[in-house]
């Protein structure tokens, strides 16, 4: 297995349709683009989430290595529990509704393919950690895990007051989400998978919606709808070195392990 580690942090001859390459980008991790893949290609991938209720450790993963569960950083805010799993949930939702793959929680003692919950060693405002499956020849690799992980020292809220010193987590867990299903930031900005933290909207964006029916297909109640998808953008690089400006909170490198 290898990881790939990120944070929070149409083409046509026209010149406008060249112009919307810039609205999303996908992860790619030694040229290999990554997504969750489904039993058999007719079918959309069912992905499993946890909010951890208790601590645990991924030696194979950079940002995410030590989790804890979010207690502490929700009482530090002010935040309960049922408002933290509503805005999960919620997240989720935007990308469910946006592209064919679906997200459920995860059963007790049934595994989860994303696990979500606070850092044990506080840096930045939050991370995703996602690995993929090198055991095949396609270019397209299977993610098989990832991580999800907020800085419990920061403060967080529910909804925007203007306030960009303190994150909304509908917006956070729903870009760290987008790097979990294999999108990257893109060029341009003015999207939920954007560089920076911004208050101007709480849903996916075009680019976003674009980028994730470009890697999952339309969802099929969507598929009769004259919907312009963009075909596939350039070759992406990886996410360079690690920073701390909005959501330029990652970097990427491959490991050798799926921290199972």
């Amino acid at each position: 297995m290898k990881a790939l580690l990120v944070g929070l942090a149409c083409l046509s001859l026209s010149t406008a349709a060249v112009a919307q390459d810039a609205r999303y980008k996908w992860l790619r991790l030694e040229g290999h683009q990554v997504r969750w893949q489904a039993a058999t290609p007719a079918e959309a991938p069912i992905v499993r989430y946890r909010v951890l209720s208790e601590g645990a450790d991924f030696p194979g993963a950079r940002n995410c290595r030590h989790i804890a569960s979010p207690g502490e950083l929700l009482a530090s805010s002010g935040i309960d529990a049922v408002a933290f799993d509503r805005e999960v949930e919620a997240a989720f939702a935007m990308w469910q509704a946006a592209a064919n793959i679906s997200f459920r929680k995860a059963e007790p003692g049934e595994a989860a393919d994303i696990l979500i919950g606070a850092q044990a060693e506080p840096e930045g405002w939050a991370f995703a950690d996602v690995f993929y499956n090198t055991g095949t020849g396609s270019q397209v690799r299977p993610i098989s895990r990832a991580l999800i992980c907020l800085n419990p020292l920061k403060r967080w809220k529910v909804g925007f007051n203007g306030n960009l010193g303190v994150y909304d987590l509908r917006y956070t867990l729903a870009h760290e989400i987008g790097h979990a299903i294999g999108l990257d930031h893109p060029d341009g900005g003015s999207q939920i998978m954007g560089y920076r933290y911004l208050e101007q909207f709480r849903d996916l964006q075009a680019g976003d919606i674009a980028g994730a029916v470009r890697l999952y297909g339309q969802r099929p109640q969507l598929a009769e709808e004259s919907v312009a998808v963009a075909p596939a953008p350039a070759e992406a690089a990886p996410v360079g070195t690690r920073g701390d400006a909005g959501f330029a909170l990652g970097s990427t490198r491959a490991l050798d392990a799926d921290p199972r």
